[in-house]
């Protein structure tokens, strides 16, 4: 839920800064295109489809740390927590970003210091929903778990 609820909001965030911006800052478009490069026989839906797997794969494995960490009480899923949490795995995509563009063989045209901009912000925004998801479903579980705990006492009179 964590990994669901923040990629989906990071994702949509990106989708708005685009639109501000009028550049493609996509995640799931960009690495679509980066796999389409590099395999030239896969169609766009295929581009697409690897894209957006490889985006919600990657905001699991974000999601993962973020919740081992939460569910071992090394950090509390706040607010304060998260704005640093996501600056931080902001400031790493930048640098796997950054990579990845400097090892693909055809990286594509855009504007980088604007996309790697956009993109701590962004993780800020995945952080934030991330906790979100996380406190919902423990809730969540935690009213499941009282029904299921939950009797009456049977009348004997």
């Amino acid at each position: 839920m964590a990994g669901i609820s923040g990629t989906t909001f990071m994702t949509l965030f990106s989708y708005l800064i685009s639109l501000a911006e009028k550049e493609n800052f996509s995640e799931p478009e960009r690495l679509g295109q980066l796999a389409g490069r590099l395999i030239p026989k896969l169609d766009r839906q295929q581009q697409q489809a690897l894209g957006w797997l490889g985006h919600y794969g990657v905001g699991l494995l974000f999601a993962i740390v973020y919740v081992e960490l939460w569910r071992r009480n090394v950090l509390k899923p706040d607010i304060r927590t998260s704005l640093w949490l996501g600056g931080l795995s902001g400031i790493l995509a930048v640098a796997v970003w950054k990579t990845t563009f400097k090892l693909h063989p055809l990286p594509p045209a855009l504007n980088f210091s604007k996309y790697y901009l956009q993109l701590v912000p962004a993780h800020i925004v995945f952080a934030v929903f991330a906790a979100v998801g996380y406190i919902a479903l423990k809730s969540m579980n935690i009213q499941q778990a009282h029904q299921e705990f939950t009797y009456t006492i049977p009348d004997i009179s």
